[in-house]
């Protein structure tokens, strides 16, 4: 086996460094003087899951010590997360974090209370966009526009209705 041997041992120690954090930290500053948000996406949730595996590492050091695959596995797990044909972190934002855990649920409490009911009831990014509509247009327009679009959908309803009867 001899040399090819020894850098088969230890390609968790020769690779990890380089697909961890070096092409990380250079994709992350690229993302940063990118006007691209899904970048930033990418690449915060990938050092937020980082951060999460480098807890557990620290939490379970002693069980994980007897697993000598360990090693290979986390190597893996991060190549997923950081390669762009698979955008591991993107995937797991859009399809975990983002459907079960609910960030931004604050509104603001300068809004009457049907508006934090609405407002409430949105992502985080239609939330952000309402209150610059609210901003520019005032709460009377937003009022208009929930109203309007409350008597679309009665409407709706109601032609659905008579379609079924």
């Amino acid at each position: 086996m001899g040399a090819f041997g020894a850098i088969a041992r230890h390609l968790d120690a020769l690779i990890g460094p380089g697909v961890m954090l070096l092409f990380p930290l250079y994709a992350s500053m690229r993302a940063i003087e990118s006007p691209s948000t899904l970048e930033d996406q990418q690449w915060l949730t990938y050092w937020v899951l980082y951060s999460f595996i480098t807890l557990f590492e620290l939490s379970f050091w002693k069980i994980l010590a007897w697993l000598p695959f360990w090693p290979y596995v986390k190597l893996l797990f991060c190549a997923w997360l950081v390669l762009p044909i698979f955008n591991g972190a993107a995937y797991i934002y859009e399809n975990l974090v983002r459907k079960y855990i609910k960030i931004g649920g604050y509104v603001s409490s300068n809004h009457p209370d049907i508006q934090k009911k609405v407002l409430q009831m949105m992502s985080l990014d239609a939330r952000k966009s309402v209150e610059h509509f609210i901003e520019l247009y005032g709460p009377d327009a937003f009022d208009r526009v929930v109203k309007a679009s409350w008597a679309v959908l009665q409407a709706e309803k109601e032609a659905k209705n008579q379609r079924e009867t």
